[in-house]
């Protein structure tokens, strides 16, 4: 299993504080994956156990993984914050009572930002046959902004990522070496839009067969 340096760890928790998150959770999985799956940010479940993708998005994600015969096991699981971003809301509860309560919210900019070096540092070391992004937050933290995952999911898309030019102007520069990426949906997409179920499982086949044809 691959492991973050301590200090990269502490490093990440020290760049996202003052902002309005929780937790720290590291990547897990193996150092030569089948596929590196970059989501957007823990949820609730996620900061609080410290293990990536979990609840029903991440059952949702299991069943992808098992449609092409891969397991969390053949997998490295990370995100582009590692922090839970929470926004505070209040409702009204079934016995009429107002609660406030945290909901999960994207990650801000800034927060990308201020865990880049950890995504840099996965992408550098880790050496999957994929790249694999759930989601728009994932696809752009790579590719930019004009990025988005309605136009370019499915297609295999060989390119360069962005990442941190310094720690000291939180600004992103190409890198030198270019990447084999896979764009699809968050696998919690389903949730919101159930008809974008068909173009997930068609996605993932293709990722199946760029695997298959990859390790020939």
């Amino acid at each position: 299993m691959f492991e973050l340096p301590d200090e990269l760890v502490t490093l990440g928790m020290k760049r996202i504080e003052g902002f309005p998150v929780e937790g720290f959770v590291k990547g897990q999985g193996p150092k030569n994956p089948s596929i590196l799956l970059i989501g957007e940010a823990p949820g609730e479940n996620e900061a609080i156990k410290g293990i990536p993708f979990i609840g029903r998005a991440g059952e949702e994600l299991v069943k992808s993984l098992a449609s092409i015969g891969l397991t969390r096991d053949d997998v490295y699981m990370t995100s582009a914050v590692r922090s839970r971003p929470y926004v505070w809301k209040e409702k009204k509860a079934r016995n009429g009572e107002m609660t406030k309560r945290k909901y999960n919210r994207p990650p801000t900019q800034q927060e990308i930002i201020a865990h880049a070096p950890v995504l840099d540092y996965e992408l550098k070391h880790i050496a999957p046959t994929v790249i694999v992004t759930l989601g728009n937050v994932g696809l752009q933290r790579l590719l930019g902004k004009d990025a988005k995952v309605s136009n370019l999911h499915g297609q295999v898309i060989e390119h360069e990522v962005r990442h941190l030019a310094s720690l000291e102007y939180n600004d992103f520069k190409w890198s030198d070496e270019k990447y084999i990426i896979i764009p699809t949906y968050h696998p919690a997409a389903v949730f919101y839009r159930p008809s974008n179920r068909d173009f997930i499982e068609e996605d993932w086949l293709k990722i199946g067969v760029y695997i298959a044809n990859a390790n020939l």
